[in-house]
């Protein structure tokens, strides 16, 4: 198991914070998860945290009105704001880009990233473009 922090510039508010776990492997997680179903969601959202791991980034996640699945830190600075889901619909739609958002209003982003299983778009909304790849596409970048 891995884990992430939330991110702040505080290492004691880092450290005081839940984390958030992933496996190391897929198929692990799927044989000891005690849920009947599996979370596709959740699956690919581990998946891209194994890339952004092995591209040797410095991951975290966002989470203050809303949650923003991971942050890429370069040097001193958020360079990057990624959500995943499996796929972007009615239900789930508002709730993905307004976290996303308020992550790139926070770190002054002018751009965003939805990896989802296998939709394209870009939309700007806010002043803001957001892109969205598939899985694959842009975990690594």
């Amino acid at each position: 198991m891995f884990t992430i922090s939330k991110f702040d510039y505080s290492l004691k508010k880092q450290a005081v914070n839940p984390k958030k776990a992933y496996s190391i492997d897929n198929g692990l997680a799927d044989v000891n998860s005690v849920s009947f179903s599996l979370n596709k969601g959740r699956m690919l959202e581990n998946c891209v945290f194994l890339g952004l791991r092995r591209a040797g980034k410095e991951i975290f996640y966002f989470r203050e009105n809303k949650e923003c699945d991971f942050l890429v830190k370069e040097k001193n600075a958020i360079v990057k704001a990624i959500q995943v889901c499996y796929e972007l619909n009615e239900d789930n739609k508002k709730r993905e880009i307004d976290g996303l958002i308020e992550a790139m209003e926070k770190y002054d982003l002018p751009e965003g990233l939805i990896l989802i299983y296998n939709q394209q778009d870009e939309q700007e909304i806010s002043g803001k473009t957001i892109k969205i790849k598939p899985v694959g596409y842009g975990s690594k970048r």
